[in-house]
């Protein structure tokens, strides 16, 4: 009797911990969110923007990023076309829960830097896919996250979160990411608008390790509603080359690069 006891307090306590174990779809976020990606990146990205019909439009930036722990800083310079050129973004995303990001964009024809407001943060960047919003960091606290499930998506085994923003404004009612087991990286991502309908989906197509960092090489951004697309590609990127704070100011924004 004594050992069948012993045996089943055994179980339970192993039961116990493998419960206590099991991951949360906020956990899960976490560690997308805190994945390591160096103290600072260059490199540059070529934003190609595609619409119903096949017509294409290129725009090449050079793209600066420094992470100093509480904040990440982000500066993007267009050089081409003659359109966009020197028109910068530049982006601050803060470690502290609650706190937004700030951003603000230099129109070379208005001679001056305009910060975007909260109520601009869903209009379109550029004439691409993404919103304001999309290429700033949402902090895993912003949102309601469920596992869903696990899922397989080309041969990479992913926990399926769902996302539900704690703010009932927010631009979309939810996001269902595909997220790689061994790495956090998002394998793919579902945004739904207001009416929970499919709106767009973010997929990422390359990565490659660079100083034994996981960076994000190639996404398509595939706008379902209109069918249109912007591919964004990273290329001769350098990690931790000792980016100077001065480099993120309104004053490099009109200086360009």
């Amino acid at each position: 009797m004594k050992k069948i006891t012993l045996m089943l307090l055994t179980l339970l306590t192993i039961g116990s911990m493998l419960s206590a174990q099991k991951i949360t779809g906020l956990k899960i976020i976490e560690n997308v969110y805190n994945r390591p990606a160096g103290e600072d990146q260059t490199a540059d990205l070529t934003m190609s923007l595609i619409n119903s019909r096949g017509d294409k439009r290129v725009r090449e930036i050079k793209q600066f990023l420094k992470d100093s722990g509480n904040m990440e800083k982000k500066i993007m310079f267009f050089v081409a076309p003659a359109d966009v050129y020197n028109t910068s973004f530049m982006n601050w995303s803060y470690e502290k829960a609650g706190k937004d990001d700030n951003q603000w964009i230099y129109l070379p024809a208005l001679k001056r830097v305009k910060r975007i407001s909260s109520d601009s943060k869903s209009d379109y960047f550029m004439g691409s896919d993404f919103t304001y919003d999309d290429l700033g960091d949402r902090q895993p606290t912003d949102d309601t996250h469920k596992l869903l499930r696990e899922e397989e998506i080309d041969g990479k085994m992913c926990y399926v979160v769902e996302s539900i923003p704690k703010e009932e404004e927010y631009m979309y009612s939810k996001t269902i990411t595909w997220i790689v087991k061994d790495n956090w990286i998002g394998k793919k991502k579902d945004f739904y608008d207001e009416d929970e309908d499919l709106l767009k989906t973010l997929t990422i197509k390359e990565s490659k390790v660079i100083k034994d960092y996981i960076i994000i090489t190639l996404s398509i951004m595939h706008n379902v509603q209109s069918d249109h697309k912007t591919i964004m590609k990273l290329e001769n990127i350098k990690i931790d080359s000792g980016i100077s704070d001065n480099k993120f100011t309104e004053r490099m924004m009109k200086r360009g690069i």
